[in-house]
């Protein structure tokens, strides 16, 4: 895929932070930008901003974790632009508590949103994407590389990601279908705000320094090289690219290097 002008790009989560932030920059390079997210609201807001900059975009209410939704979000693409080149599997929720202490249902959120949400829009998508010989894509996580302690929802739920998406590039390795499963490292965005703590009640502030993030708007830009690149995988930053190496050759180090740094957060659940 040289470039994404004339393309319909699909993007869960782009309401706010880096759905919103890779739907702006996929209108801005030409693409026709379908936006799903549950807030209607915000929805109109963004895609009248990015019409009255002439980009081409609508929008569908949708909640990722009801199928039929999912299904109605790809008719929206397809009806309005007649197909689908790219799906951004975005829409997220994270957490953070130790596993002794959440709550079970907290849990089955995550992987209803960040797992299922995945497999339900792209279980609608597929024949579409198969067709056109395009782009499914997985917002994961560096947390999806190595287990997170005080995030073991998080983790999961990215690690399924993960094993679905690359199970269906496999399975589609003579369809031309391109899977990418890109891992941002700690992102300036409201999913840090919203995040579940162990009864199921949103953080409502981050712990860590936003400034030393990086902004949806980098995020964005990267993974959309990487759709045009047809990468396999997608790393960021210094952190994600070395927590990828250091896996392979030192485990246990790396256990003990996430224990210390996730232990410095203020009031990190970890003793």
């Amino acid at each position: 895929m040289k470039g994404l002008k004339g393309k319909t790009v699909v993007v869960t989560g782009a309401s706010s932070g880096i759905g919103e932030a890779l739907a702006r920059e996929c209108a801005v390079q030409g693409a026709n930008v379908v936006l799903g997210a549950r807030s209607l609201q915000k929805l109109q807001l963004i895609v009248g901003d990015i019409r009255s900059k002439g980009g081409e975009a609508t929008y569908c209410a949708v909640d990722v974790t009801k199928p039929e939704e999912c299904r109605n979000l790809i008719d929206t693409a397809v009806g309005e632009y007649g197909g689908l080149d790219v799906l951004i599997c975005n829409a997220g929720l994270s957490m953070r508590a130790l596993f002794d202490d959440v709550d079970l249902e907290v849990l089955h959120r995550l992987m209803d949103v960040n797992f299922w949400g995945t497999v339900y829009c792209t279980k609608y998508a597929l024949p579409y994407l198969q067709a056109s010989h395009g782009s499914l894509v997985g917002i994961s996580s560096v947390a999806g590389l190595h287990g997170l302690p005080g995030r073991t929802g998080y983790s999961a739920s990215k690690y399924a990601m993960t094993g679905f998406l690359e199970t269906v590039r496999i399975e589609n390795l003579k369809k031309g279908l391109h899977v990418m499963v890109a891992c941002p490292g700690f992102t300036a965005s409201n999913v840090r705000f919203s995040a579940l703590t162990a009864d199921g009640s949103s953080q409502g502030e981050t712990p860590r320094d936003e400034a030393k993030m990086m902004t949806p708007e980098q995020v964005a830009r990267i993974v959309i090289r990487g759709i045009e690149k047809r990468k396999r995988l997608c790393l960021m930053e210094a952190e994600g690219r070395a927590t990828h190496f250091i896996k392979k050759f030192a485990p246990g180090f790396l256990d003990r290097m996430f224990y210390m740094v996730m232990a410095r957060e203020p009031d990190s659940p970890l003793k």
